[in-house]
């Protein structure tokens, strides 16, 4: 008999792993996910991608404020799961929660644990420029991410990746992960691995300050910049006084920035559109001028006229 499980998450990121457990027969006994919250400039309440997932399930949903809050835990009392499976839910899971499932809490968290514990692994994986990255399936305990190691994979990382593309592979290969942990769980072949916090790292959650890029960096992380906040936030400059959100660019090569300033504009060249970094230049291929709709360059170019003064700053 499968176990009853309580499916726990929020995001675009979650949707993969609560359909896989649907589509391999688990009963998912309850979906348990943010309030709805205001969005966009009507500010209207919006819910969660996860809620209309579970809703297209007839699944029913919880959506409280705090898990912490003894309604919710009388709540999930009543309902008395085997096991919780969580992916990207969005708060911390108190320990008298942790302690009454049976089989267990497990989590999908997109890092190869302990790099990258926190709010923001795929960022950060990028903004680091790191080579390879992965997927760990831990069982929770209270600390953030800090719980053993049930299961993980590794996976490069393309440096044409953006977050938006390594968010959906990494999503998929999570939820994956996440039913061979259930059937291995349900088996009882499952090995714990405590974690080495040793070589722990942190993502911390983003700042509107880090996506202000700065051109006297170097070319590499300038683009590793805009590869992890693209496409939300979106990294950004200013050209005169609009922001300049760009979306992709890719390296040119070291050593080429000569004497002009860090910021400059310089041709639109089949890479893309030419700006001085602090070694080198960055060519810029997709952006979004404020007040207008997200573009290729070369759309963008044909209507805003550069000047041979203009400057990113």
């Amino acid at each position: 008999m499968k176990p009853k499980i309580l499916f726990m998450g929020t995001p675009e990121f979650s949707i993969p792993s609560l359909q896989i457990l649907l589509n391999n027969g688990y009963p998912v006994v309850a979906v348990v996910t943010q309030p709805d919250r205001p969005k966009g400039r009507g500010k209207k309440y919006m819910p969660p991608p996860v809620k209309i997932v579970a809703e297209q399930h007839n699944i029913p949903v919880i959506q409280p404020e705090r898990v912490r809050d003894r309604e919710f835990i009388d709540t999930f009392r009543s309902i008395a799961p085997d096991m919780i499976a969580l992916a990207a839910f969005g708060q911390i899971i108190p320990e008298e929660i942790l302690g009454l499932p049976p089989m267990g809490c497990i989590n999908v968290h997109p890092s190869l644990l302990p790099k990258y514990r926190g709010a923001a692994p795929i960022n950060w994986a990028l903004i680091n420029g790191e080579e390879k990255t992965g997927v760990t399936i831990m069982m929770m305990d209270e600390g953030m991410d800090t719980g053993d190691i049930l299961l993980q994979e590794e996976t490069p990382i393309d440096f044409h990746e953006t977050y938006d593309d390594l968010h959906d592979r990494l999503s998929r290969m999570g939820s994956e992960l996440l039913l061979k942990a259930v059937e291995d769980i349900i088996k009882g072949t499952i090995k714990r691995t405590p974690q080495d916090s040793l070589h722990a790292t942190y993502a911390p959650r983003l700042s509107k300050k880090l996506a202000h890029i700065n051109w006297e960096s170097s070319a590499d992380d300038i683009v590793n910049l805009i590869r992890g906040l693209s496409s939300f936030p979106g990294a950004y400059s200013f050209l005169g006084d609009k922001k300049l959100k760009i979306f992709f660019a890719v390296l040119g090569k070291a050593g080429t920035s000569g004497e002009k300033e860090p910021g400059k504009l310089g041709k639109l060249l089949e890479a893309g559109l030419q700006v001085t970094a602090n070694d080198g230049h960055v060519y810029l291929q997709e952006v979004q001028l404020e007040g207008k709709k997200r573009m290729p360059i070369d759309d963008f170019l044909r209507g805003y006229q550069l000047s041979e003064n203009d400057i990113l700053e």
